[in-house]
């Protein structure tokens, strides 16, 4: 079937029935109308819809090479510098209708198994029939275009541990058995965003495993519906309020959910295992198969329309209260706009730098994607701190849509309209500063940025560790060779 429309994946989604929990309701039907999700769903959808825009077409889609049909262009396998270009174009495009706030669009996850199909024989060599699973079932998702949630992390109880040594052994998610149908799982895995309305979930491993035969029963990487029975998603407190676009305009569009996932004694068939008690290939299948690149190819895309969005908030709350004039402002502004140009410089050169890999993929370069994710965990937090300085208390003095309306309107026009705009674009404004800055989804925002890849201690002792030291440590050596006085010179 072609790429889906918005209704086939809502229709989809409805059908499945799947296991819920949110603020104590168990939800196992109609997701698509649960007021948690109903935002959501409608934005997903969107995304979708656009792949049959006419004057989108062309950049969200290309001919699949099973069906001739047009499917997603995220699972293009990029071969020549312009599927680069034509990957980055359509992640750009999708990224660009949330301003960088939905950071588990389809395309993200369609990246890491566009990578693993390519890689096939890595899976493959670690038991016959793996690669064949990877292949068939990176096809399925491109075909129907699914839409995939993932979850890599054990649960946080004894962290000073690994999952072999908790007080419960199946705390975190662990093999039970294997069958002639396939392997059986319990425990649970964090943290799936999008989880609860995702076709179906990815689960990998979180490449820190010791390496000992106790840590064996953890390793493993497969995929499933997440309408699969014992399956079940433990949601947070949604952030959208079923307040307004005007009130919350991100928080009521963009909230994408995380969940904790349980697995109940769940069957996993073996057409849709891929790793199995392999710890030294289930520590290296991100960075061996290149899906880690791919996929922070995708993640600097989304930060770039991020950047951008977050640029665009805080110029409009410096032209609406007309303080430009001000030093310390634009050199706040000045923060920006370098926060912006510093990612499409990373990004560009990614690109430009790109290599044709093992596998025939054309890789992206790595130190300047790597660099990349290192940087912007640091300057999205100051981005947003930005905001609240040059807002103030602006963004406390903020009557809703309702207030507007209501016969007290006429002074909320008069007391905060500003020196650009009137009230209502006014308030507007920092209404949408405040969802971005200050609200319980801009911390979620700020929260997610920060531990995007994991823990940033751990990935700045991986960009050295893995980072062409030597290089660096010769030129300043012949710089050294180059200036000492032998005892013969004479000055």
């Amino acid at each position: 079937m072609p790429a889906c429309r918005g209704q086939d994946f809502r229709s989809r989604l409805d059908a499945r029935p799947r296991d819920v929990w949110i603020s104590g309701e168990h939800v196992t039907t109609d997701i698509s109308r649960h007021p948690a999700f109903a935002n959501l769903v409608d934005t997903i959808s969107q995304l979708y819809e656009m792949q049959h825009d006419p004057a989108l077409a062309s950049t969200m889609t290309y001919t699949s090479p099973k069906t001739g049909q047009p499917v997603g262009m995220s699972f293009l396998q990029p071969r020549a510098d312009e599927d680069l270009v034509r990957r980055r174009d359509m992640m750009l495009t999708w990224a660009r209708v949330s301003g960088g706030m939905l950071g588990r669009t389809p395309d993200y996850l369609n990246a890491s198994l566009m990578a693993f199909a390519a890689a096939q024989s890595f899976f493959e060599d670690a038991r016959p029939g793996f690669g064949k699973n990877v292949q068939a079932y990176y096809e399925q998702v491109r075909e129907e275009d699914l839409c995939l949630t993932h979850t890599l992390i054990n649960p946080q109880a004894n962290r000073a541990v690994g999952a072999a040594q908790q007080k419960d052994p199946y705390l975190a998610a662990r093999i039970v058995k294997e069958t002639d149908q396939g392997v059986v799982i319990k425990g649970a895995r964090m943290l799936a965003t999008l989880g609860p309305v995702a076709d179906e979930i990815m689960v990998f491993p979180s490449t820190v495993l010791k390496g000992q035969d106790e840590d064996r029963p953890y390793a493993f990487a497969f995929a499933i519906p997440s309408a699969t029975k014992g399956l079940t998603y433990l949601c947070r407190e949604s952030f959208d309020y079923q307040k307004s676009h005007f009130d919350h305009p991100l928080a009521s569009r963009f909230e994408e959910m995380d969940a904790m996932v349980v697995f109940d004694d769940v069957l996993v068939p073996w057409e849709r295992v891929f790793l199995l008690a392999d710890l030294k290939r289930c520590n290296e299948v991100f960075s061996a198969t290149g899906a880690v690149v791919h996929m922070t190819h995708q993640v600097v895309v989304k930060n770039v329309a991020k950047a951008e969005f977050v640029l665009g908030v805080i110029l409009s709350v410096i032209d609406a209260i007309g303080i430009e004039v001000f030093q310390h402002v634009q050199e706040k502004a000045a923060e920006a706009i370098v926060a912006l140009e510093t990612m499409r410089a990373f990004l560009r050169t990614a690109e430009a730098d790109s290599a044709i890999d093992e596998f025939g993929l054309l890789r992206p370069a790595w130190a300047p994607l790597n660099a990349a994710r290192n940087v912007f965990p640091k300057i999205y937090p100051r981005l947003i701190e930005i905001i609240q300085q040059l807002g103030a208390s602006g963004l406390m003095a903020l009557p809703g849509a309702a207030d507007l309306a209501s016969p007290i309107g006429p002074v909320v026009e008069r007391y905060l309209a500003a020196a650009r705009v009137d009230a209502r674009e006014r308030l507007g404004i920092f209404h949408l500063a405040w969802d971005l800055s200050s609200s319980s989804f801009g911390s979620r925002q700020v929260l997610y940025e920060r531990f995007f890849f994991g823990d940033p201690v751990r990935m700045a002792g991986a960009l050295v560790q893995g980072y062409d030291r030597q290089r660096y440590i010769d030129l300043a050596h012949r710089m050294l060779d180059a200036s000492v006085v032998h005892p013969t010179d004479h000055a």
